[in-house]
């Protein structure tokens, strides 16, 4: 794998940590997870093949244990406020002294700098400040499908972010959400331009053509209680959906914030379910697609026949996107148990087994021996 030989340490975290983590590790880094003591089990549920170390910060030899561990590593991922590194003697100017070939990756809301730097926040924060809300109805107005898939799609590209920082070998690298959200909505920004051909965003939130003002660019609901989707931009899609519908131009003219069509697709949906419209859809270029329940994804056929999940032991994950030909991902789905690897990690980094005894015994660290399912 590309990456096989490469050490990873990623302080605990939730969501873009833990995923660049697991996108590091799914291409053949050794990632060590760094717990809090009386962590729950798989609480990041983005642990797999990654091994767990549990050290509390508030013992003092807790720096020392940490520092030595990042002496030899290649990639520190670094998930929390400005300045609680620093505070353990932990930063970038503290180990990268140590091991000058550390890559000090930190996933930041706010950024390091600037007035909310040091401020709690969430993704529907870091989008509401770089203006992406602006082209959504979240605020103060009921939320659409565009919205949801707007503050979850933030996610990934961050964390894709951040590994390529880390495979680009930036130094002390940097993922700033806020501005990694304004960045991802560069086109956005583009479109919005009037010297941009089409004008996509004169109007209000929600009355434009791509934020659910089109009755052609909607999810509509089906007879059964499901969803299809509907794209159907260009002219020529769009008269293949409504050709589909059993409607014609002439009567649904292509028209942006015209309630009676949204109307007419809407109750024509439901008088067939998800499966008796992809019968009609499924191959065409309407640009209708169903919309598929997490728990179903791996069996609709395009993803099916292009194996885009694995399945084990119960667990259905998505494969490690992109897709390598010549060194490609081959991810561990078994979760580290919290502690599970301190003793076996800190015999690696060259703590001898008095002095992993005695931090056990102090508190310092914490192991759970865990016996083998095979």
């Amino acid at each position: 794998m590309a990456l096989r030989g490469y050490k990873v340490i990623e302080f605990a975290g939730l969501a873009p940590g833990p995923f660049c983590g697991m996108i590091l590790r799914d291409h053949g880094a050794s990632v060590i997870r760094v717990d809090k003591p009386f962590t729950t089990p798989n609480v990041d549920s983005l642990g797999r093949g990654k091994r767990s170390l549990v050290v509390d910060f508030k013992k003092p030899a807790s720096s020392q244990i940490l520092t030595k561990l990042c002496s030899n590593a290649d990639v520190l991922i670094d998930p929390f406020r400005p300045g609680v590194m620093e505070k353990f003697n932990l930063g970038p100017s503290d180990l990268c002294n140590v091991n000058p070939k550390l890559i000090y990756a930190r996933l930041t809301g706010f950024g390091q700098n600037g007035p909310f730097s040091k401020m709690a926040g969430h993704d529907i924060n870091y989008i509401a400040i770089s203006e992406i809300c602006t082209y959504t109805r979240f605020l103060g107005k009921r939320s659409t499908p565009f919205d949801v898939y707007m503050i979850y799609i933030i996610r990934v590209p961050l964390s894709w972010a951040s590994s390529v920082q880390i495979l680009a070998n930036c130094l002390d690298s940097s993922a700033l959400k806020v501005e990694g959200s304004a960045y991802v909505s560069s086109w956005l920004w583009t479109t919005r331009s009037k010297s941009f051909p089409y004008p996509l965003w004169p109007n209000p939130p929600g009355k434009n053509l791509l934020d659910g003002g089109a009755h052609f660019y909607q999810t509509y609901e089906t007879k059964d209680e499901k969803f299809m989707a509907v794209g159907a931009l260009e002219p020529p899609f769009y008269e293949t959906l409504l050709k589909g519908m059993d409607l014609t131009s002439n009567d649904n003219p292509q028209e942006i914030n015209a309630s009676e069509f949204h109307e007419r697709l809407a109750n024509t949906f439901l008088t067939k379910t998800q499966e008796e419209w992809c019968k009609i859809f499924d191959l065409t270029d309407a640009c209708v697609t169903p919309v598929v329940p997490i728990e179903e994804a791996h069996k609709h056929p395009h993803n099916a026949h292009n194996q885009s999940f694995l399945q084990k032991d119960g667990k259905i994950v998505p494969i490690p996107a992109p897709r390598l030909s010549r060194t490609p991902g081959e991810p561990c789905l078994r979760e580290p148990y919290p502690g599970e690897h301190t003793q076996e990690v800190l015999l690696e980094a060259g703590f001898k087994e008095n002095e992993i005894q005695s931090f056990i015994e102090q508190k310092t660290v914490y192991w759970k021996c865990v016996k083998s399912t095979l």
